[in-house]
């Protein structure tokens, strides 16, 4: 990143406070500031005045110092110092005040000698003093000041700042950026789409409340036997994509291991075909000890809820020693479970319209 530099306007009243501002234009620079001020202006006029609210605009930061003296009225009324800061104020620009700390004491060649000089010092200074100042006694106390302040400043209030021109991106660096950035666009406008819409092809997948048969394992034992003579049976059973995915979804809402979703299909299957089975003839005299889904249905059933988009392998980093696979919802797949499994509010009946509606009258 090219080095930035910081544009600070230094406002104050000039023959009273040249030493001050030496000393402010010293720390400025030390800190690898570029000072702008009074001293490079012509005499003060109405034209000048615009000039100097075009260098403020550029600047930026504004820095008040004030001592003793108010300064010469300028077009709007005020002194000039006044006219910057109230410019500084209103346009938003980062301000940090200082101001002596016992204006009383300064000697007089420096201080208002009229009353209405210190009048309207003492009023302008009322006005600065509503905000946040910080104060000065020596020039030299003013310099390390400024520096410390300035730090804050910069930290607290970054601003734009300036860089060299052999610094800045060329013309086909700025096109690469530009490229890359309306990149950038396109796939958070396609990742913000995934979240409530199928991938592309899907709509060719069986899917939602299209059947689809599996295969399952019937383990049965005669009752005299305490695991010798097993017998296994093989059956198929129908089941809905959405019955398939809602068994298994609220698993993966962070992650899950591959043989904790082939636990819940087993149930899922167990449930649905257990009570069929029962009252086959083949199983009169024999007792149901367990039905599982296939193996090679399982893999089949992964592959589609993949293929569909609503689940996929976890990133999430492991130990070495954890071979697993687990897996986790798609931001799709979050919105396609909560649609299956929150539960809707019961229409009112209509035998009564009102019902729900309002507290319970006993």
């Amino acid at each position: 990143m090219p080095e930035k530099r910081f544009q600070v306007f230094v406002s104050s009243t000039f023959r009273d406070l040249e030493d001050e501002r030496q000393e402010v234009m010293h720390a400025l620079l030390e800190l690898d500031c570029m000072p702008a001020g009074m001293e490079l202006f012509p005499a003060a006029n109405e034209s000048q005045w615009n000039l100097i609210k075009r260098v403020i605009d550029d600047c930026d930061y504004y820095i008040l110092i004030l001592g003793g003296r108010y300064g010469s009225i300028g077009p709007e009324g005020f002194s000039y110092t006044e006219m910057e800061y109230r410019y500084a104020l209103d346009t938003g620009k980062p301000i940090i005040s200082f101001l002596h700390r016992n204006p009383g004491q300064i000697v007089a060649d420096k201080s208002e000698q009229s009353q209405e000089g210190r009048e309207r010092l003492a009023a302008f200074r009322a006005l600065v003093e509503q905000r946040l100042c910080k104060h000065w006694e020596s020039a030299a106390d003013l310099g390390s000041v400024v520096s410390r302040s300035l730090i804050q400043l910069i930290k607290s209030a970054p601003g734009i700042g300036w860089v060299r021109a052999n610094e800045l991106p060329d013309k086909d660096a700025m096109s690469e950026l530009l490229r890359l950035r309306r990149q950038v666009d396109e796939l958070q406008v396609e990742l913000a789409k995934s979240r409530i819409t199928a991938p592309k092809g899907a709509e060719n997948l069986s899917q939602g409340t299209d059947s689809h048969e599996l295969n399952c394992l019937v383990t049965t034992r005669q009752p005299s036997h305490s695991g010798y003579g097993d017998k296994d049976w093989s059956y198929s059973q129908d089941l809905t994509w959405n019955d398939i995915f809602s068994s298994v979804a609220p698993l993966m809402i962070h992650e899950a291991p591959e043989a904790q979703l082939k636990k819940a299909l087993d149930s899922l299957v167990q449930e649905k075909l257990g009570p069929v089975v029962a009252n086959e003839r083949e199983f009169v005299g024999r007792k149901i000890i367990r039905i599982t889904l296939d193996d090679q249905d399982f893999q089949t059933v992964k592959i589609q809820l993949r293929a569909l988009g609503l689940m996929a392998k976890s990133e999430k980093a492991r130990s070495v020693k954890d071979s697993g696979t687990y897996w986790t919802l798609t931001p799709y797949g979050d919105e396609v479970m909560t649609r299956l499994r929150a539960i809707r509010k019961a229409p009112p009946s209509p035998h009564n319209p009102l019902e729900g509606v309002g507290a319970n009258v006993n």
